[in-house]
């Protein structure tokens, strides 16, 4: 079992930066590739980033290349979304996963309870 805490959200200027953190419990962390999603209001959740367990690969969405960075540091078993460059459309809950490969679908084991990022114009 997997337990995952989101925080790092708030309120920022379009433009601004934000990094979301996300802590996990248990000593099998960095057996676990761990993923960023969203979900913005009226609208279906979506893909944002993921990384493998090794840390070695990442997968970033087409709509956030370029502004957002994925990265984890096992010691602190917490994973890490650098966000630059945020958008008004970048307004949504933000929720991290953890499962056994990356991926883009929504096949991961564990989910955080999410944490809310708005970005004003």
């Amino acid at each position: 079992q997997v337990q995952l805490v989101e925080s790092g959200g708030g309120l920022v200027q379009s433009g601004g930066s934000l990094r979301l953190s996300c802590a996990a419990s248990g000593r099998t962390f960095r057996r676990y590739a761990m993923g960023w999603f969203r979900r913005a209001l009226g609208k279906e959740r979506e893909f944002v980033a993921a990384i493998t367990s090794s840390g070695g690969s990442t997968l970033i969405a087409d709509s956030v290349k370029a502004r957002f960075t994925i990265s984890r540091d096992d010691a602190k078993n917490t994973v890490y979304l650098q966000m630059n460059s945020l958008k008004p459309e970048d307004t949504a809950v933000y929720y991290c996963a953890a499962g056994p490969r990356i991926t883009t679908n929504f096949g991961y084991d564990y989910w955080g309870q999410g944490t809310q990022v708005t970005v004003s114009s």
